[in-house]
């Protein structure tokens, strides 16, 4: 299931890992090899990632890569996602021409895989996978990366079909519809880019997903935070970003760390130290320094 040490770093050019880690998975790879436990490990892992490969899953359900990686041995802890990930290629890959996935669509949506890891370098200053349950959506065929933004198949819970539903479109639980991501490392966040996205996402999940009828678009982010209109100008591309969105609530409970997290880069940085460099990044660091809080907003688009 996995690579030999020749083609593995080809695949992992392919995926978008960053040069700086490629030695180093290529050097463990021998490690893990001769771990009959880590290598069983590894392959449950990836027969579980691929297990009904297509299928929208639950939040909580299916494969919890992260609590997985917390098994492996700990030399191989940082990087045992990575090793999963490229284990389940061929069958993504496979999935992928099943579905007639254009292979650019394809090669960049996997891509985040390096795009990950570049997050936790930046995080931690070494290499590793920062986030390896959000990566288990891509290989399984739940999310796509098309244009500035990655849209993930998903359906609507009760609150969010009632919200819908009460603005007169077609809702129920379980209705099909479309998360909206914002990537990162992949330039401005503008409207054209965003146009260029929903345009994209409108035509590919007709033509290639056309048994699920998606209608609407949604996105959980702290951008949709309404308070962000207090310090960013009308035509930033963040508010104009917010005014696609039919915001529909936000969150009651604080959510400080998101933005300093996406922001700066690390969610324990010291508010009190954080850069004002930009007007993003005074508008965040000058509003928890003034003791406010920052909220996840829930909004809405028609597709």
């Amino acid at each position: 299931m996995l690579p030999d040490t020749d083609a593995l770093p080809e695949i992992l050019l392919d995926l978008a890992v960053p040069h700086e880690d490629i030695n180093e998975l290529v050097r463990l790879r021998r490690t893990l090899t001769a771990d009959a436990g880590a290598m069983r490990l590894m392959e449950e892992c990836a027969e579980a990632l691929v297990r009904d490969i297509g299928e929208i899953i639950e939040y909580g359900e299916g494969l919890q890569l992260g609590e997985r990686v917390a098994e492996a041995p700990a030399v191989l802890r940082r990087y045992f996602a990575a090793y999963v990930l490229v284990a389940a290629l061929p069958h993504t890959r496979a999935y992928h021409r099943a579905r007639g996935i254009p292979a650019d669509v394809s090669r960049r949506t996997l891509a985040d895989l390096g795009r990950n890891m570049a997050v936790h370098r930046r995080r931690h200053g070494r290499g590793g996978v920062q986030s390896p349950q959000w990566l288990t959506l891509h290989f399984r065929g739940e999310l796509y990366q098309l244009g500035r933004l990655q849209f993930q198949r998903a359906r609507l819970w009760r609150r969010a079909a009632s919200e819908l539903a009460s603005a007169g479109m077609d809702a129920t639980a379980g209705t099909p519809c479309l998360d909206v991501h914002i990537p990162e490392f992949l330039g401005p966040l503008s409207p054209d880019a965003c146009d260029c996205s929903v345009a994209l996402a409108r035509e590919f999940f007709a033509g290639y997903y056309p048994e699920e009828e998606y209608r609407a678009v949604m996105c959980h982010s702290w951008l949709l935070d309404p308070q962000l209109k207090q310090y960013l100008t009308a035509d930033s591309n963040i508010v104009r970003f917010q005014e696609r969105f039919r915001i529909a609530r936000q969150d009651t409970e604080p959510a400080d760390t998101e933005p300093v997290q996406f922001v700066f880069g690390n969610p324990e940085l010291p508010v009190e130290s954080l850069p004002r460099r930009t007007s993003v990044e005074r508008a965040v660091g000058d509003h928890l320094r003034a003791g406010g809080h920052w909220y996840i907003g829930h909004g809405w688009f028609p597709l």
